[in-house]
């Protein structure tokens, strides 16, 4: 009965879910596309052999499918003779794994959580596994594989004390879901505590720690791109503002502001973490009297140049490889902080604002260390940026602690392919 309601209320919202799609494809035209995938309507390309082992991994957007990139890639070593299926919701989570894999991998958007369309989307790809990453629970996703003998594993699993009391009002249906999972590798002891708690089994939960701790660093196109390699030679002190969120770059453009008058030459690489936002933010930084410079009009960077805009997608890793000091966004305001681990393995000093719950162990465990800070407003962090510039030694303390930090936490991979292989999965 409880299955029936829910999937009812699912079937009863598909026009607003419809809409929404709409609305949001108004900013983001890719929203508007491939809409017959989210109901379960793909058809595998002509290279899909169905009597393959199919290796299914779902990673709702660009966060987790960055995470997810090392699994593939090892998934692919371990398992040659398996095809390797990966599934996303968002247009740039789409973006990340075609960008990173190409047609290595097979790719579509997940099927909206309707009975029909997931049951048909199981049936057409027959995988032996799926791995859903962090915390995706979605019942007739569960119920459907369980049904159709799928493996299923909840993968670099989190889960904050809010999230957990929502789970909570739905105790019954949040127990029946986790008992289901083959296994569940948390990120922390605290989240393998609250899962046990909403029911999942003690005997198949271990903390694995976190995969977005396995940093690709080899995608840098810093070296053979003119523009950037200008930039790392110029001997500018170089901050870049990492996947910004609406709202935030006010914010960090007022405090750049003030960082300018004690420091003139410094270089702010501006990165919104939203492609439809990226003519809006250049506006918002022209609006301020800064001389700006933008990634996708493949402009030069001189002296002059006060913001470098990085209105690019898949690139973030070249603009921390050519900057001093990383402020990570979404947490000046209150969505919950970006991936603070990529500038963190490649040493670079991280500040970020009081908004960490989608990063908080991980924002805890680097400050810990001594690698990361957390600044309360725009005064406090104009105050710790100017006191950054002034000591370039303090600077390379703090991204080695960062760095080193990042180094000893790179268990997560390989005891997830432990778990892998225990559970039944086998090379073919």
């Amino acid at each position: 009965m409880t299955r029936l309601l829910y999937s009812l209320t699912l079937y009863l919202a598909v026009p607003v879910i419809l809409l929404r799609l709409y609305l949001r494809g108004r900013k983001a035209p890719a929203y508007r596309q491939r809409i017959p995938e989210r109901f379960g309507k793909y058809v595998p390309p002509a290279n899909f052999n169905s009597l393959k082992q199919t290796l299914w991994i779902h990673a709702v957007s660009v966060g987790e499918a960055s995470a997810a990139a090392p699994l593939v890639r090892e998934l692919q070593i371990r398992y040659p003779d398996s095809q390797i299926l990966v599934t996303t919701m968002t247009p740039t989570g789409s973006d990340n794994i075609l960008g990173a894999f190409n047609d290595q991998v097979f790719h579509c958007y997940l099927p909206y959580d309707l009975p029909g369309a997931v049951d048909r989307f199981i049936h057409r790809f027959n995988p032996s596994l799926l791995i859903l990453m962090e915390t995706e629970l979605w019942y007739n996703l569960i119920h459907s594989c369980v049904s159709q003998q799928v493996k299923l594993i909840l993968a670099n699993a989190r889960l904050s004390e809010n999230s957990a009391k929502g789970y909570r009002r739905f105790l019954g249906f949040t127990r029946g879901m986790l008992s289901r999972f083959d296994f569940i590798a948390a990120q922390a002891q605290a989240d393998a505590d609250r899962f046990v708690k909403l029911g999942a089994d003690p005997k198949k939960i271990m903390v694995a720690g976190s995969l977005k701790f396995n940093v690709n660093l080899d995608i840098d196109k810093s070296k053979d791109d003119a523009v950037l390699l200008s930039i790392k030679e110029s001997g500018r002190t170089v901050i870049i503002a990492a996947s910004t969120r609406e709202g935030e770059e006010q914010k960090v453009l007022r405090v750049f502001l003030k960082v300018l008058k004690e420091y003139p030459s410094v270089l702010l690489i501006l990165v919104p973490r939203h492609p439809e936002r990226f003519d809006s933010v250049a506006k918002l930084c022209e609006a301020q009297n800064l001389i700006v410079s933008r990634r996708s009009e493949k402009q030069a960077v001189d002296w002059s140049t006060q913001v470098y805009l990085g209105d690019t997608m898949g690139e973030m890793l070249s603009y921390y490889q050519i900057s001093c000091i990383a402020f990570v966004g979404g947490t000046l305001v209150d969505t919950g902080c970006q991936n603070v681990l990529e500038p963190a393995a490649l040493g670079l000093p991280v500040v970020v604002g009081p908004s960490q719950y989608n990063f908080a162990t991980i924002c805890a465990q680097l400050e810990a260390a001594g690698g990361l800070h957390t600044v309360a407003n725009e005064a406090e962090l104009t105050k710790y940026l100017t006191s950054l510039i002034r000591d370039p030694v303090r600077q390379r303390q703090i991204g080695t602690a960062a760095r080193t930090l990042v180094d000893a936490n790179k268990q997560a991979l390989p005891t997830l392919l432990k778990i892998i292989a225990d559970i039944g999965i086998r090379n073919t």
